[in-house]
């Protein structure tokens, strides 16, 4: 089985802005450069050293006006640009204390009436992505075409916060390739798990408004809320937009 790599994404603030790449390098043992890079901590929230749960933190599940936010990040100074169709735009350090009165005043009017306030942003270089093991995720066209299509609407792939985007492949082929070794480009991955979903895929992106039972439809179509899966990278290497996988 093979086909070409569609899209790339990175998202260097957890649930904070989505960012399309043309192509990345790999490492072995880690997720992609600066995916998840930071996290937004909420008030009253207990944060451990190292990697934590999705529910220390500000995210799409909670609070779906996040899922709108797309991002550029400028890898050399560490600023991070939002983009908000409400909000409008802001430029900032996470890594700079300075910075962080400004990120909260523009954030916290984001966040869902009931929900805890943001409070702070953490930053955990491994990625602090919804799998504790530091992995990619990859997930089909083909699967989100099929899903589209049983739903009667155009679901977007920013719905799905993926890293890796494949065409080529049958749909919802992907769920059983755990334990498989997926080429793509001069990387090689290996598939370790299925990627339960939340409510976060249920909302527009481009309009943070929520818009189709994403998760009823799984249920209803196949038993399971899952779509697509983790990879860990076994080889790293140059990975571009267009490139080939193959699956073996």
């Amino acid at each position: 089985m093979t086909g070409k790599l569609a899209h790339i994404f990175r998202h260097p603030i957890k649930a904070h802005g989505r960012e399309a790449l043309a192509s990345v390098l790999l490492a072995a043992g880690q997720c992609l450069p600066w995916d998840r890079r930071w996290a937004v901590a909420q008030a009253a929230t207990q944060i451990q050293p190292g990697w934590n749960r999705c529910v220390a933190f500000s995210r799409g599940a909670k609070s779906p006006q996040l899922m709108a936010i797309t991002c550029t990040l400028d890898e050399g100074s560490g600023t991070v640009v939002l983009q908000h169709p409400q909000a409008g735009q802001l430029a900032f350090r996470p890594d700079e204390p300075a910075d962080l009165p400004a990120f909260l005043a523009w954030a916290t009017p984001l966040v869902a009436e009931g929900r805890l306030p943001p409070a702070g942003i953490v930053r955990h270089e491994a990625g602090m992505t919804d799998n504790p093991v530091p992995s990619v995720s990859v997930l089909s066209l083909a699967s989100l075409r099929d899903l589209s299509q049983r739903m009667g609407m155009d679901l977007s792939i920013h719905r799905w916060r993926a890293n890796f985007w494949i065409d080529g492949a049958a749909p919802w082929a992907e769920l059983d390739w755990i334990g498989r070794r997926l080429d793509l480009g001069e990387a090689k991955l290996e598939v370790i798990a299925r990627i339960g979903r939340c409510k976060a895929t249920s909302v527009n992106p481009e309009t943070g408004v929520i818009e189709g039972d994403t998760l009823a439809a799984l249920e209803d179509g196949f038993g399971h809320t899952d779509f697509g899966v983790f990879a860990r990278v076994v080889e790293g290497g140059r990975v571009s937009v267009g490139d080939r996988w193959s699956l073996r």
